[in-house]
């Protein structure tokens, strides 16, 4: 991943593989993380969670982070690491993938927790009309 001041705005996708029969208890856990993350996250501008339309076991939580900061802090909280203990116990697969610039301390905090995480940077084609620096 790439190293930036983190200011910029950035989205994160992460695919979930439920183990069968235990999607309601997995919708439960994320409803909870959700509405944590609403409650005490202001920097995640976008928290989403969608069905995949042609497997019932496959969700997809969509996510824009304002900047670095509010993904780490998103990452450090006990929602999150809840979430995650829950999420070990109901599903099979995760795979994240961030797209956009991102700090060095994301960076590290993602290669330190040993999940899979692909990291897709910015090219110099595109902009983002929440934040006027340029990519």
């Amino acid at each position: 991943m790439d190293s930036t001041t983190g200011e910029n705005p950035f989205i994160v996708i992460a695919r979930v593989q439920v183990k069968e029969g235990m999607i309601d208890e997995y919708l439960e856990a994320a409803d909870a993380c959700d509405k944590a993350a609403e409650a005490s996250t202001p920097g995640l501008l976008i928290h989403n969670f969608s069905a995949d339309p042609d497997d019932p076991l496959v969700f997809t939580w969509s996510e824009v982070f304002e900047n670095s900061k509010a993904w780490l802090m998103h990452g450090s909280s006990t929602y999150a690491a809840d979430y995650i203990e829950k999420h070990f116990q109901l599903a099979d697969g995760l795979s994240i993938e961030i797209y956009g610039d991102v700090s060095q301390e994301v960076t590290d905090t993602c290669d330190s927790m040993g999940l899979p995480v692909k990291h897709f940077k910015n090219t110099r084609v595109g902009y983002a009309r929440i934040w006027r620096n340029s990519l």
